[in-house]
């Protein structure tokens, strides 16, 4: 007859209890972040977006900016969608 020690299996339970619930915190906590980013990079693409206005184009901007070319253009795409995106809420 085998004999099971319940204090033990409930302290495993409890220990994966304890992780699993570790493991959510990080992972909500990760997904906060990520869409702090997300706003921050939206904001800066708006931001580099008026720069490029502002200096004449990409190419000023970005020596402007102290900025490669290619994240001018990324930003500048970045501010496009979210323009596009926005817009596109407003419609429905």
């Amino acid at each position: 007859m085998t004999v099971q020690n319940s204090d033990k299996t409930l302290s495993r339970k409890q220990r994966l209890q304890e992780k699993q619930r570790r493991q959510l915190a990080v992972v909500d906590t990760v997904d906060k972040a990520e869409v702090k980013v997300r706003k921050a990079e939206a904001e800066l693409a708006v931001a580099v977006a008026e720069a490029v206005q502002v200096f004449g184009d990409e190419r000023a901007a970005s020596e402007g900016l102290d900025m490669p070319v290619e994240a001018v253009r990324r930003f500048v795409g970045i501010a496009a969608y979210e323009s596009a995106a926005a817009a596109d809420g407003a419609d429905d």
